[in-house]
């Protein structure tokens, strides 16, 4: 008896048995807040909570401050970032498998200011760094720099 190639079933086999790991990877901190002063929130998966010092950073953050809060962020990596009042960042692209030079950190400014201070990622590999904002991207090639994005009026 011949047997018919059933791309669906082949398809559907796949998802199955890849969606475990999909979900480990959006449920595993890449990094945890350090420091807030006023208020400052992270949304995961859709879910807002107000940021304090051990709150984790996923891949997909959404990383806000209020008027007059400032929020500091470590990733696994070591990098730092800082966050000045009224900041929208979202977290794109988190990769740090070192040993299997597995690296990027991609993230979009909306506006508001950021203190960036490069961890491993950067230093292995300059170009997986990369901040988008509204007008441009920047890739990281240096240890620190600080951005300042402002609301197109």
């Amino acid at each position: 008896m011949k047997r018919r190639f059933n791309f669906r079933q082949v398809l559907a086999g796949l998802i199955l048995t890849t969606l475990p790991l999909f979900s480990q990877a959006q449920t595993e901190p890449i990094g945890y807040v350090k420091t807030v002063t006023g208020e400052a929130w992270v949304t995961n998966a859709g879910q807002r909570v107000r940021a304090q010092r051990g709150t984790p950073i996923l891949l997909g953050s959404q990383l806000r401050t209020q008027a007059g809060a400032s929020l500091g962020v470590s990733f696994k990596d070591n990098t730092m970032m800082s966050f000045g009042p009224d900041t929208e960042l979202t977290v794109d692209e988190y990769l740090y498998e070192p040993a299997d030079e597995q690296l990027k950190l991609s993230t979009r400014l909306l506006r508001g200011t950021l203190n960036y201070i490069a961890g491993v990622i950067a230093k292995l590999k300059p170009d997986a760094v990369s901040v988008r904002t509204p007008m441009g991207v920047i890739g990281v090639r240096g240890t620190q720099f600080v951005i300042k994005v402002e609301d197109a009026q």
